[in-house]
């Protein structure tokens, strides 16, 4: 279709119901079809969407947001306070199965809402035509963030009434683009949105082809099928070393952390020094400058260099004298550690790099493999001795990167895999989440950083960078570090 940029997906999207998504697929397409209150800009900071302005008052409990007039849905109706009033009490109604409760669950009455104590949700209300009042039970200093998750966009009421469950293939938001077509398996299709209040795409619309291969993707790329493509792992070095394609790779420092996680709450790795001593058995940086290729960043401890606006905590050195002594001490020549990864191949042999590393202090790793939902399952279960796992930002705040994964509350599938419990690190992070400021909670992630870092409840390796290959005739390209800051309308051809 002329005017139209072709994309790879290497599944089909799970829905496209803003309520549902809890993946990266997903996020990605309804930030082209869907607006919230407020958006991420190119700084990573809070900007007006839908709410053209806002105001926070009572130490951080109250906010006031003032809509833009004349937003208008894709059947032709404006948009209104009520409209998020709505789309938000949908995602606490037990009906709409939300997974995603946890992003708004701090606004006051939600969760006895949720419950079914409540037939209403005195924290969200609609204060005229365009007027939105949002409370919370006490201050949570990354609320604003977290309204530019895919969970706290917009939707028609009379939309999600007409379809019920078919909403997720039958979306209708407020973005710059349509769905025009859906072939399950094959190709998702999505038409400019004529009526989009903001800045009309350059472009006639997407089509994004459903391709599970790597080889085939490639294939069709370079054969011109396809306009853009993330590289994959196998294929980088050719691109960038090819003079034809070299020039047109895009990249984007990603925010995220890449680890090697240990189960923190049984032996062997209830022990802090034998999971120092791991720490000191691996050449990271070599790992990533040889191996990894250079595409990312060494990481200096949990929150991402992008987030950080603190000195890095610093994490052990490469020092394998001193590991092999540590584990010497500690008894464990005949015990098999169990190392659990995904199937992917770059895993397994990342994998099969840090085995090497073990055996030569004396640990006798056994590396198994699971696809991804056994893994995910197995991890949350607490079934592994260590795990390579990454974690992508939600939201662009250091409290992603310490509550989910480090906060005792959510050992297993809350994203606390290595079940990590230290209760003033827990502190810590409350502290910084209910901060009248950034500067405040920046000081007390810092301190609980700090903590992390020295327990070593993994071994933190680095922050991938993305990489993207495009045709020549694809002008003003460019990816993104979160998935739903893109909304697809500043590419052309």
């Amino acid at each position: 279709m002329p005017g139209f940029l072709y994309l790879r997906l290497n599944a089909d999207p799970t829905t496209l119901d803003p309520a549902l998504i809890v993946d990266v697929t997903g996020g990605s397409l309804a930030a082209k079809l869907f607006n919230g209150l407020v958006r991420l800009d190119g700084n990573l900071d809070v900007a007006p969407d839908i709410a053209e302005s806002w105001e926070i008052r009572d130490r951080g409990t109250k906010y006031i947001f003032h809509l833009r007039e004349g937003v208008l849905f894709t059947n032709g109706r404006e948009v209104t306070a009520d409209d998020f009033k709505y789309s938000f009490k949908r995602i606490f109604d037990p009906k709409a199965k939300s997974p995603n409760t946890w992003v708004l669950e701090r606004i006051l009455g939600a969760k006895e809402y949720m419950r079914g104590k409540a037939s209403d949700i005195p924290g969200i209300e609609a204060s005229g035509r365009y007027t939105l009042i949002i409370r919370l039970k006490s201050p949570f200093s990354p609320f604003l963030k977290l309204l530019t998750m895919p969970v706290a966009y917009v939707v028609a009421r009379e939309e999600v009434l007409k379809w019920g469950a078919d909403f997720s293939t039958h979306p209708a938001g407020t973005g710059p683009f349509v769905l025009k077509q859906w072939n399950h398996d094959s190709s998702v299709v999505f038409a400019v949105n004529l009526r989009y209040f903001d800045r009309k795409a350059d472009i006639s619309g997407i089509v994004y082809r459903i391709i599970p291969e790597d080889l085939t993707a490639v294939t069709e790329f370079e054969v011109g099928n396809l306009d853009v493509i993330g590289i994959p792992a196998a294929e980088y070095a050719k691109f960038r070393n090819s003079p034809k394609w070299s020039s047109l790779i895009s990249s984007a420092e990603g925010i995220n952390t890449y680890y090697l996680g240990f189960n923190c709450a049984r032996a062997p790795f209830d022990d802090i020094e034998l999971r120092r001593a791991v720490s000191c058995a691996i050449d990271r940086e070599k790992i990533l400058n040889t191996f990894y290729e250079g595409r990312g960043r060494l990481a200096a401890g949990p929150v991402p260099d992008l987030l950080r606006k603190w000195p890095a905590p610093g994490v052990y050195a490469y020092d394998p004298e001193r590991a092999k002594r540590i584990i010497a001490g500690a008894g464990l020549t005949n015990r098999v550690i169990n190392f659990y990864v995904s199937a992917d191949q770059e895993v397994v042999d990342i994998a099969e790099v840090i085995q090497y590393y073990l055996r030569k202090v004396g640990l006798n790793v056994r590396i198994k493999q699971l696809e991804w939902s056994a893994y995910k399952s197995a991890l949350n279960n607490g079934e592994a001795d260590m795990f390579w796992i990454g974690w992508w930002a939600d939201y662009p705040d250091p409290e992603n990167f310490l509550f989910p994964l480090f906060h005792s509350s959510n050992h297993g599938a809350g994203g606390n895999r290595s079940r990590y419990t230290n209760h003033e690190v827990d502190r810590l992070i409350e502290a910084g989440q209910g901060a009248a400021d950034t500067s405040e909670a920046d000081r007390y992630y810092r301190a609980a950083e700090k903590i992390i870092t020295a327990e070593s409840p993994w071994v933190f390796f680095w922050h991938r960078t993305d990489f993207t290959l495009r045709q020549p005739w694809v002008k003003k390209y460019k990816i993104y570090p979160i998935y739903s800051m893109d909304k697809g309308v500043g590419v052309s051809f």
